[in-house]
């Protein structure tokens, strides 16, 4: 959504009815997850996807009935083995997508939600997913509005919402024998990238692609100036530990932090560093050779820090792709940073046998079966997601 949401602003803002289709729950090898979404407006436009392109069509030309005639439907595609010609999945799978229509009399609040996706701040939505005409409730940590029916209901889901929401999680749940679909959209992740080299904003630029927010710190005013980072979302001019621990102490380093050090200088790098490895950011990316880091952890131990702690480090920085040029480092450093936020090598998955997502039969995603998709409220799985 964040990709095309300012799009569908101006749709909303300037009275123009469109269809949205969301993926509700999905089994086995489906290509989309759960929260992808196809929005088309009555002329045929379409932003975004619900499946990789097998049941594309059949979804638009339902997002289309939505935005043309108030359309709403709950549609079930999975493999279509007995039939060359039926609507279906290639790759195996299953998924379930409600299609509803948008527009300023039917979801007054829908303007809201887009605008907290644009501006990267945490919000949920709560709908109604019956494939009836129903309910949406837009939830943030400290105000909800709309409605999906009943005082009652809404508490409840605004209670669900919040949680999901803090979990990063969405999916469908029950509420008093009303089933809902909660699609948190949390604040992005952060990546603090350490040194105003030129790869930094090659970094900032990839690591959007993948959904952080990046900032840009170093200590030489001369070097840290926004035009030289125009992919970055903040470029800060002070001393790397200085600011790591401020950061730190606002409470604005957690797990899903990457930290990335491209300082390649002992004055910088070792102080820095000394700070990152007590942090709770999950990743700690750091540029240099062997013998530099070799010569970094000598450094570090010497201040005190414990093996356990430099073995956090991963340095040299980035998967072996074998490129040399910001690019393809760039992309090496933030394919690391994704297998590593996701609990993976990064290896060839033609070489692997397990499950191409990392997740055992899919246990973790928010599944068709009838135990998953009723969870009562008092009764909250982690969902991935």
């Amino acid at each position: 959504m964040l990709d095309f949401a300012a799009t569908l602003h101006d749709w909303f803002i300037s009275g123009r009815p469109f269809g949205v289709a969301t993926v509700v729950a999905t089994s086995g090898s489906a290509v989309r997850e759960v929260g992808a979404v196809m929005a088309v407006d009555a002329g045929g436009g379409a932003l975004g996807g619900v499946s990789g392109g097998c049941v594309e069509g059949a979804v638009f030309d339902a997002a289309v009935s939505a935005a043309t005639g108030g359309f709403v439907d709950r549609l079930r595609f999975g493999v279509a083995a007995d039939d060359p010609f039926a609507i279906g999945l290639t790759c195996g799978g299953t998924i379930e997508v409600v299609v509803d229509r948008v527009d300023r009399d039917s979801r007054p609040h829908y303007g809201q939600l887009l605008e907290r996706i644009m501006s990267r701040s945490s919000v949920a939505e709560v709908t109604v997913a019956s494939g009836a005409a129903g309910g949406h409730l837009v939830v943030t940590a400290d105000d909800s509005s709309g409605s999906i029916g009943h005082p009652i209901l809404d508490a409840g889901a605004t209670e669900l919402a919040r949680v999901m929401l803090a979990d990063g999680s969405s999916g469908l749940r029950e509420i008093d024998a009303v089933e809902v679909f909660v699609r948190s959209f949390p604040a992005p992740p952060l990546l603090i990238v350490f040194g105003a080299l030129d790869l930094a904003d090659s970094v900032a630029r990839a690591a959007a692609i993948v959904g952080y927010r990046t900032v840009v710190c170093d200590a030489r005013p001369i070097f840290a100036t926004a035009e030289r980072f125009p992919h970055a979302d903040e470029v800060v001019v002070a001393w790397p530990h200085e600011y790591l621990t401020a950061q730190w102490k606002a409470g604005l380093i957690d797990r899903s932090t990457a930290l990335c050090v491209l300082t390649h200088d002992e004055k910088f790098d070792v102080p820095l560093l000394d700070v990152a490895v007590r942090t709770p950011a999950g990743y700690i990316g750091v540029l240099g050779s062997r013998r530099t880091h070799e010569d970094r952890r000598r450094r570090l131990l010497a201040r005190g820090v414990d093996a356990d702690s430099l073995a956090r480090l991963a340095s040299p920085v980035g998967l072996d792709l074998g490129g040399r040029s910001p690019g393809e480092t760039a992309l090496s450093i933030v394919a690391e940073m994704v297998a590593v936020s996701n609990g993976r090598s990064g290896g060839r998955l033609r070489d692997g046998t397990g499950s191409l997502h990392g997740r055992e039969d899919d246990a973790l995603r928010p599944s068709l079966s009838e135990t998953d998709r009723r969870e009562p409220i008092g009764d909250r799985g982690r969902q991935t997601r």
